[in-house]
Formats: C-alpha cells, structure tokens, sequence
C-alpha cells in the first residue's frame, strides 16, 4: 500500500470529536488509577498478571459496543459497516498501486492480518508486562519518572519514521513535559504516579533498582516506538473529522468521488460505509488486540502459579470483583480513546496529552487525602499542563 505524504502525519485538532475523546480517557485513567490502588491496598487483591489479563482480553468488547451504538443511533446496517472496516483492512494490506477491485473478489489477506494482530498485542502487552517485572526492584519514583520519559523518546521516533521536521516549539513542549514529571515525581507526590498499569505500586521494592530502571527505561521505548509504528503503518489516512461525514454511498454523483483512489469502486457505493465512522476502525484494532491477548496471554497462568510467582485465585468478594469490572471498563475506554487520538493528534501530541493524568491523579489523589499539596507537585503539573497548551497552540 502507498504511504500517504508526510503532512497527513501532522498533528492536528481534529474537531470536537477529538477533544471529548480526550476528556474521557484523561477521566478513565483517573478512574483506573484508583480504582487499581484501591483494589490493591484496601481489598488486598495483588494478583497483577490475572489482572493484566482479564482488562487487555476485555479490550475485545470495544468493537461490539461501537457497533450496538452505530446501530442504535444512525441508519446504516450492520454489513455495510462490517464491509467498510474490510474494505479499509484490504486496502491498507494489500501492497501495489493497482485499481481497487471488487473487495467481494479480493481476498482479505488472513496470514498478514493475523500477523499484524498478534505483532500489535506484544507491542502493546510488552511495556505493561516490563512494567510489573520492574516494579519490585526500583523506587516507584525511577519507575515513573523513566516510563513518562517515552513523550521524548516519542517525538524522537516520530521525527525519524514520519519524516517531521524538528520544531522549536514542539521540542520545548515535549522537554517540558517531562521536566514537569520528574518535578511532581521527585517533588513528593508519587502515591499514585501512573504507569501502563498502576495496579503493582503497592509490591515491596528488592534492592535491585539499576536493573528494574533498565526494564522501565525498555518499556517506555517500546511505548513509544509502538505509538509511531500505529500511526505510520495502522490508522487510516483520512480523519473523520476533516472528510465528509461516512454514508453509505446513495446518491453521490460527484466524477472527482468516483476517480478517487481512496474510494471504494462505484459498484459497491450503495453496500458499504466507507471511510469507517470516527473511531471505529481503531475499535476494530483495539478488539483485535483484546481477542489475541485472550487466547495466548493465558498460558502463562499456570506457569505462574505452579512456580510461586503468582498464585492464581480468582476474585471472591462482591467489591473485589466490582472493582476489576470498573478497572476494565476504564481502560477500555482508555486503551481504545488513545488509540483514536494517535490516529487523528499524531504521536507526539497523544504522548504529551496523556501526561496531563498525572495533573488529574495528583489532585485526585489530594482529594482522596493520599498525597499532601506540594510546591514541587504544583509547579510539575504547571509544566505539563504548560507543555500541552503549546502544542495545542502549534496545531491550532
């Protein structure tokens, strides 16, 4: 498939849309923070990788959900809409600059497909997994401090694989921000500092803290590098908000439509919803992910349990279980609303845009009494907030 230029890498506002995007995944990180400190310190429950398991397999109910919605709220058809995220699949994985065909006479190419799912799930398991193995052997505050280091190693990769330039005021952005957590990590306001899964905060810390530094300094590359590689090779070129609104194709007339290569051939206009509704199609990659974490992320299950690291049991109390459900649901919408993002604000923007939870978890935290008010956490989450009203302002 022909990359799209370079300036459809740019970041970019994106609507209305894209902000309340951004709202609820700031909100369900929030959620997800304390819900896992409270699972883990109140209720006691510390079975980290089941947990790891049980919130990225409910990854695969996103899709579902957009689905019902869709169904429930606009006109178009379950197989329209299932067409249309087929024909973005083929049209993304098939390489060459032949004319699009009927996408009933093309073959989705399963093999690459499947390949591409499970390539995406170990990018995105990996640096959480790194996380866990590391966070018994630093200080939770290293920890943090290194893994939101990836918004630099973000703009870094993002300069090098999307061919951006290097902006001034980009660079002082991302430097910022991440000045802005060391100073509310280091400034003694690390209760709830949040990382891919904070639910391991509470683990005791082994002396080992150069290799547990080393883990997180892995992990938060991987993070980044993944974030790159989804906007270059996975998200659709085209933004829902910048297009003209996704039908199913009745009555357009205009030659340009026809002749656009981006579009699916004439004949199937009046079958399928293409380009994919907002958010759709990285629901489609979030579920995917799901799907795969939950039928191969489970062998290790025993593994864990028959060797001492992790004894398996499963939830018996009401609000434990309550709670894992309201862990889950928060990092659906998380997982899945960052995901929309990269596709429309770019990896740099996204990076930076979710630093603003440690600005929410650390006035959460206030709230809830887990952390006193400090000059250092005050003038941190200034930084970062700070850092992300300028590349605010360099899209706008």
């Amino acid at each position: 498939m022909p990359h799209p230029p370079n300036s459809l890498y740019a970041p970019r506002l994106g609507g209305k849309s894209a902000v309340a995007v951004f709202v609820a995944v700031l909100l369900a990180f929030v959620v997800e923070t304390q819900l896992s400190q409270f699972l883990q310190t109140t209720l006691e429950y510390r079975q980290s990788y089941f947990i790891f398991y049980t919130v990225h397999s409910c990854f695969l109910l996103s899709l579902p959900i957009h689905l019902f919605y869709l169904l429930c709220t606009t006109q178009n058809g379950l197989r329209p809409l299932l067409r249309g995220l087929r024909f973005a699949i083929v049209q993304q994985l098939t390489v060459g600059s032949e004319e699009f065909a009927d996408t009933r006479h093309r073959a989705l190419p399963f093999a690459r497909t499947a390949f591409l799912v499970v390539l995406l799930t170990l990018f995105s398991s990996l640096p959480g997994l790194l996380w866990f193995a590391a966070a018994p052997l630093a200080p939770v505050t290293d920890i943090t401090a290194i893994w939101n280091a990836n918004a630099f190693f973000t703009y870094v990769f993002s300069v090098k694989l999307l061919g951006l330039k290097w902006g001034a005021l980009r660079l002082l952005a991302v430097c910022l921000a991440t000045l802005g957590v060391m100073t509310v990590v280091y400034g003694g306001t690390t209760a709830s500092s949040p990382g891919p899964e904070s639910a391991t905060k509470s683990i005791a810390h082994q002396p080992a803290p150069f290799v547990g530094d080393i883990l997180t300094l892995v992990a938060s590359l991987i993070y980044a590098f993944d974030q790159v590689l989804y906007k270059k090779y996975i998200a659709l070129p085209t933004d829902p908000d910048l297009t003209p609104q996704p039908t199913n194709y009745q009555g357009l007339d205009s030659a340009d439509d026809a002749d656009d290569e981006d579009q699916p051939p004439a004949s199937l206009k009046d079958e399928i919803v293409y380009p994919p509704p907002f958010g759709l199609h990285p629901n489609l990659i979030i579920s995917s992910i799901g799907m795969c974490t939950l039928l191969i992320f489970w062998m290790p299950i025993p593994f864990l349990h028959y060797y001492g690291v992790e004894e398996f049991r499963l939830p018996t109390r009401t609000d434990t279980l309550m709670a894992i459900v309201g862990i889950a649901a928060s990092a659906v919408v998380f997982n899945a609303g960052t995901m929309i993002l990269l596709g429309i604000w770019g990896p740099i923007v996204t990076s930076v845009g979710s630093l603003l939870t440690i600005v929410l978890t650390f006035f959460s935290d206030m709230l809830f009494g887990t952390v006193p008010l400090t000059f250092g956490g005050l003038m941190g989450t200034g930084m970062i907030v700070g850092a992300f009203a300028l590349l605010v302002f360099d899209m706008s």
